[in-house]
């Protein structure tokens, strides 16, 4: 019954015209967005997809979305942005290869080139400038990397052809994930001066590093013994299992912040819609509903998780708390439609009553006349 409410309020509120005109992140009606990074200054970066497919990476900053343009190509994407305004991601060439980016409004985008094959994707950035991601080698595999603004130092791998960057905090640290000889792919955690070493498991075969904040904590996820998936925190001495404080599904940390508060995604079935999970001062949360994110991408050191929201065919940029007042509730878009809906009927109802009751009053006074 709600569904088919909230595919009437879609209904009605695009016969009304300029309803939703513009998103969040700029995009227009029929077309999705994301917010995939946030800076301290509020300032966002994302990508908006339209409905053929084709991706734009937008910054929105003091709420004027800049659509940041590409390396010559048609398409491009952002991932991260510093707190000097400066984002990465990967945006197409005329030669319609992906390569990693340093963007600016000051100095355009530049591209980052590649490790000696034809691709890169910059997938994050610290305050000094220092950009992680991935980047196909000469010899057809792609490698993990970071720029300091002067060159790529290849990451290597722990012995297996492939590995890629996630984040990279202000010390330089970086982490991601990187195959072993037998293929299989493993958490790193990359120090300077001492290089890569092994995050240890949860009992399973496949990890990967996802965030890491400047006191060195790092988060991810990994296979667990019987093939689940938990989300994980590492101090730099053990790893504790965060998906084993839920009570199923396979669990995804995405992001930590300054404080230690840990976001990422639960998932309790295969085709059930993604939960926000919060892990914060030794307490597991999971938000439903419109206090939970489809995407979650990131929590800033304030508290504000971003991401994005499913609406029901695409993705719309959005950010929710971390604390919700007790009894509060957050409106997801389709409740919105729902009660846009639910007043467009009252409305109708309220225009019927006056009309029958003035075509009463014209009956009785046309009655009286004879």
């Amino acid at each position: 019954m709600r569904k088919a409410l909230i595919a009437a309020g879609v209904l009605f509120l695009s016969s009304i015209g300029a309803v939703h005109a513009a998103g969040p992140m700029g995009e227009k009606r029929g077309e999705s967005s994301a917010i995939m990074d946030v800076n301290a200054a509020g300032e966002t970066v994302g990508e908006i997809k339209d409905e053929d497919g084709n991706r734009r990476a937008i910054l929105v900053s003091q709420g004027r979305p800049i659509e940041i343009g590409t390396l010559g190509g048609s398409e491009s994407f952002a991932n991260a942005i510093n707190n000097a305004g400066v984002v990465t991601g990967a945006a197409l060439t005329a030669q319609n290869a992906w390569h990693a980016y340093r963007y600016d409004e000051s100095q355009g985008m530049r591209s980052l080139g590649t490790l000696g094959g034809n691709s890169s994707v910059g997938t994050a950035i610290n305050d000094k400038g220092y950009i992680a991601g991935y980047a196909d080698t000469e010899q057809g595999t792609f490698h993990a990397f970071v720029d300091n603004g002067i060159g790529m130092l290849d990451l290597g791998t722990f012995g297996g052809k492939n590995s890629y960057a996630t984040a990279v905090n202000n010390n330089g640290m970086v982490v991601g994930a990187a195959q072993l000889p037998n293929g299989y792919r493993r958490a790193f955690l990359y120090k300077p001066g001492s290089g890569m070493i092994e995050i240890p498991g949860l009992g399973g075969r496949i990890s990967v590093a996802t965030a890491v904040n400047d006191n060195g904590i790092v988060v991810g996820s990994a296979e667990t013994a019987d093939h689940k998936w938990h989300a994980f925190i590492y101090d730099g001495k053990r790893v504790t299992d965060l998906g084993a404080m839920m009570v199923s599904g396979n669990s995804f940390a995405t992001a930590i912040n300054a404080n230690g508060d840990i976001v990422g995604t639960l998932k309790l079935k295969d085709h059930d819609a993604p939960h926000t999970f919060i892990y914060k001062d030794g307490r597991m949360r999971i938000r439903a509903g419109g206090n939970s994110l489809y995407l979650t991408k990131r929590i800033t050191d304030d508290g504000q998780i971003v991401g994005a929201w499913y609406t029901g065919h695409i993705l719309k940029a959005g950010a929710v708390p971390t604390e919700v007042p007790e009894g509060a509730a957050r409106w997801n878009p389709g409740d919105w439609m729902t009660f846009a809906l639910l007043v467009s009927v009252l409305l109708w109802a309220v225009f019927k009553v006056f009309e029958h009751r003035r075509k009463g009053f014209e009956f009785r006074m046309f009655s009286f006349s004879f």
